[in-house]
Parts: structure tokens; sequence; C-alpha cells
């Protein structure tokens, strides 16, 4: 079984296949956020028609409701995270996790050094720090107070129906997002805080569920 320097080293391949740094910065060095390059994924030719038209491409899949969540992670300069919807179960046996991460996020290069993370799971009154979250650069974890996860030490959040502590099993290129595949080391839930039910995307906006 692939143990955490495994997992790490999964993350540290992917970096240096993009490119970037894989040791972190001295603590005291203020962290990169000069995002990746935008790789050139073209699949038909210049002057050719796309087979579909992003701005139609965004608007129909945002009928699919989904739920939302943190992905955070540790590192030597701070914390990571950021708002993710692009997250479900993949397998039982073992188990595993996935989500979808932009290749140009900036935030992304400091979770796969970590070599691990934890899924937060947002509950319905969790939109605003869902949205501190979903900003690109600054302190998201300015003003916001977190417990380490028990396995990686990855931050968990106050007040989430859930959280899933996992290290890195592998990372595949999905077009211009990667599919990052964690297996769970640890996992809960707070039944209290599941009370008000999830937090929902959907069409562009935030919802609730209602039974």
């Amino acid at each position: 079984m692939m143990g955490h320097a495994g997992m790490a080293a999964t993350a540290v391949r992917y970096l240096r296949s993009v490119g970037a740094p894989t040791t972190s910065a001295a603590p005291s060095a203020a962290p990169s956020a000069t995002p990746l390059p935008r790789p050139a994924l073209r699949a038909v030719r210049d002057g050719e028609r796309a087979p579909v038209d992003p701005r139609e491409f965004r608007t129909v899949l945002g009928h699919f409701a989904s739920g939302v969540t943190v992905i955070t992670a540790p590192g030597a300069d701070g914390p990571a995270g950021f708002a993710c919807q692009s997250f479900a179960s993949l397998s039982l046996d073992p188990p595993l996790v996935t989500f979808m991460v932009a290749r140009t996020s900036t935030t992304w290069p400091r979770i796969a050094r970590a070599g691990v993370f934890c899924v937060n799971v947002l509950g319905a009154e969790q939109g605003e720090l869902c949205r501190g979250f979903a900003v690109s650069g600054g302190d998201k974890f300015a003003g916001v107070p977190y417990v380490a996860a028990p396995v990686t030490a990855s931050p968990r959040l106050p007040g989430v129906p859930a959280w899933v502590d996992c290290t890195i099993q592998a990372v595949h290129t999905g077009g211009d997002h990667l599919i990052v595949v964690g297996r769970v080391e640890a996992l809960g839930a707070d039944p209290a805080a599941a009370e008000a039910g999830p937090l929902l995307f959907h069409r562009g906006a935030f919802g609730r569920f209602s039974a």
C-alpha cells in the first residue's frame, strides 16, 4: 500500500511535469501568486468551428446542482485552500475520493507539494465562508479558525457537516483541469451541523435542499 511518501511523490511528479518548483519557499518568503501558464489544449484546428460554445457549455451544465466543498492543505508558508464544486466519492474499496481543479490554479501547486488535503463539506449557512475561499489571492484563512485533521494535519474548518482527510493517490489530466484522486485516511460528520442541510450550487447561485 502506498504510504504518505508515495502520495507526495505522485504530486511532485505532477509538479515536475508542468515545470513548477517542488520545494516549498522558506517560511519568511512570500508565496508566489503567479499562475501557471494556460496549457495549449485545442481540440480543433485554427479556423475550425469549436464543437461547443463555452458560454453555452457553462449555461447548460449549470443546471446540474452540486454540493460545495473547501479543499485545504497544510504548508510551510501557511495553509492553502480553495472552494470546489467538483468533488465526488470514487471508490469504496479502497476508499477513494476525487476533485477537479483548474490547471491554472495558483492554490493547487501548494496542495500538490503537501501531498495531502482535507475536503470540508459546507453546510447551507456557509455561503460566506465559501465566497472567501473562492477568491484568487490574498489570505483566505484570515479570521477563519481551524483545527488540524487527525492524519494529515490539513485544516478542518469550523461548523462543517462533514470532512474527509486524504493523501494524494494520483493526478490525471482532464483537458484544462486536473483530476485529483485522494485516498481517505480519516473522516467524520457533525450531525448538529448537518441539520441545516447542504450548501448547494445551481445555475450560478447558492441554494439549499428542501425535502
